[in-house]
């Protein structure tokens, strides 16, 4: 097997010029550098030095072994210098999202990573929060920031932050200039989300005895927009990243009691995983939250 003091051997031997001033940058003696120099030569039963030379002169292949020696022993270098500083990083990590967040902070948040790591590759998975949950279990992302709507034993969670929903529909389909009770929304066809805000909204409907009597569920809330957009029926959005539609008069938020629940939203992880840089990431996660404004930088 070859090791890294045959590899420094070999590389010294030419860096410095012959075998006893190899030894003195090595701290050993010229016997311990030729018994190296001669292990690699055992090794692959080849001449690495043409001793027919006064000068240590490498043979064709030597030549091969001290490139491969240069190579092998910066890698090694880098690795050491990497490993010993902490706030050096680098590795591939993939984070499940859900379309509103990819909408709002998604851009914030990869700044932030990119400035506090800048080797850390992010790739984001956009995606239903069921299914997000799903790819955690299989490993097939590490951390998932999604609406807390799935506790888990096998999973650790920390809140990033909140969702302010209210109702909303095209102007005209209903008379917004009162407060509307919640009962009167029954009799309108109703646009909901599948996926985690659209399951803890399904329950608090049925806590409060609301039952639409037609309902179009969608895994994107850029569908459920245009829906709304086009009078198919009322849903539920996120109240201030949409003001500017609000003052287009595309859409009309309603005055509803009760009012809608915020959501929660988590950074949830498998809870045997131990990692400093996920951990960093989720507190850079609940720094950037914020579901008020599209795309933020």
């Amino acid at each position: 097997m070859v090791t890294f003091k045959q590899l420094e051997a070999i590389y010294w031997v030419v860096q410095a010029g012959g075998f006893s001033q190899a030894a003195r940058k090595l701290h050993t003696t010229q016997s311990a550098i030729s018994k190296r120099v001669h292990e690699l030569e055992t090794l692959f039963d080849t001449l690495l030095f043409d001793r027919a030379q006064r000068t240590a002169r490498l043979t064709e292949k030597g030549e091969e072994m001290f490139m491969l020696a240069k190579r092998l022993l910066e890698q090694r270098d880098a690795s050491v210098e990497q490993f010993g500083r902490p706030d050096v990083v680098e590795r591939r990590l993939r984070i499940g999202i859900t379309e509103l967040t990819a909408m709002t902070w998604l851009p914030k948040l990869v700044n932030q990573i990119h400035l506090h790591y800048p080797k850390v590759v992010i790739e984001p998975d956009v995606d239903m929060s069921i299914n997000l949950r799903e790819k955690l279990l299989a490993d097939d992302i590490e951390l998932m920031i999604v609406p807390d709507a799935y506790p888990d034993p096998h999973f650790a969670s920390k809140p990033v932050g909140k969702v302010e929903n209210v109702w909303m529909c095209k102007p005209g389909l209903i008379d917004s200039n009162r407060t509307i009770p919640l009962h009167e929304l029954a009799t309108y066809r109703l646009l909901a989300d599948k996926s985690g805000t659209g399951m803890l909204y399904d329950r608090w409907f049925k806590s409060n005895g609301f039952q639409s009597p037609e309902i179009i569920t969608s895994n994107s809330i850029v569908a459920l927009i245009g829906m709304a957009v086009s009078g198919l029926g009322i849903s539920y959005f996120p109240k201030h990243c949409l003001s500017q539609m609000n003052a287009m008069g595309m859409l009309k938020p309603l005055d509803v009691t009760p009012g809608l629940p915020d959501v929660t939203y988590v950074a949830t992880y498998k809870s045997e995983l131990r990692s400093s840089l996920i951990a960093s990431i989720v507190e850079l996660a609940q720094e950037c939250c914020d579901f008020r404004v599209m795309l933020q930088t």
